[in-house]
């Protein structure tokens, strides 16, 4: 009985965060999926990382604000529908609602059969940025999700190490803590330029940054 108690008042507390957030609010009037679509573009408006004509890949992608937004910034004045000057490939272990002009690929990231699966959809094109919103579920021991989270980050470097342009970028999601550290060493041994974003739309309880690597060494 304590323990529904206590799950009413987190969903409730949820539920008010949610409907009093600005970064929500603004999500649902532009028509974007969640309020990740803020942090992206905070990176995005700092970095300069899309370009009409671009392949991009984006990885733990649903429910698809980030590629909703790399959507629009391959499309001509940035138009959520129509014509689409690139190539977006999304993938994600969850389903995702479709989004016009994605090739959306269910499966796990970890798994060789669809990482083949993505490598076929690339077809060989020389990838110009690959962005990881990927998170495991977090068991609460932190030194095991310290190293599911590694993982996640670590396949995403080795993906974008084999696909990248010599100029591509990724952007990854990581988390302060054990095996922090060891991810920005990771990003800097592959990338001749390394920047840590926290995007004003995190959360400010949250210990989630991003990671950016600029140009393959």
């Amino acid at each position: 009985m304590k323990i529904q108690t206590k799950s009413k008042k987190v969903n409730k507390a949820w539920m008010h965060q949610q409907a009093t957030d600005p970064w929500v609010r603004l999500a649902r009037k532009e028509g974007y999926r969640a309020r990740a679509a803020y942090k992206l573009r905070e990176i995005d408006e700092r970095l300069h990382l899309f370009k009409p004509g671009q392949v991009v890949v984006d990885l733990g992608s649903t429910p698809g604000a980030w590629s909703q937004y790399a959507r629009r910034q391959l499309a001509p004045e940035g138009a959520a529908v129509g014509a689409l000057d690139g190539q977006l490939v999304a993938l994600d272990l969850l389903p995702m609602e479709h989004i016009e002009g994605v090739n959306f690929l269910q499966g796990d990231f970890r798994e060789e059969a669809v990482l083949a699966q993505l490598n076929e959809v690339v077809q060989g094109r020389g990838v110009d940025v690959v962005m990881s919103d990927m998170a495991p579920n977090l068991s609460g021991i932190a030194s095991a999700d310290a190293a599911r989270i590694s993982l996640l980050v670590e396949l995403a470097v080795d993906f974008a190490v084999q696909h990248l342009k010599k100029d591509g970028v990724l952007v990854a999601k990581v988390f302060h803590g054990e095996g922090y550290a060891q991810l920005v060493a990771l990003f800097r041994e592959h990338f001749r330029s390394v920047k840590v974003i926290k995007p004003k739309a995190s959360r400010d309880q949250s210990t989630e940054t991003y990671l950016v690597g600029l140009g393959l060494r």
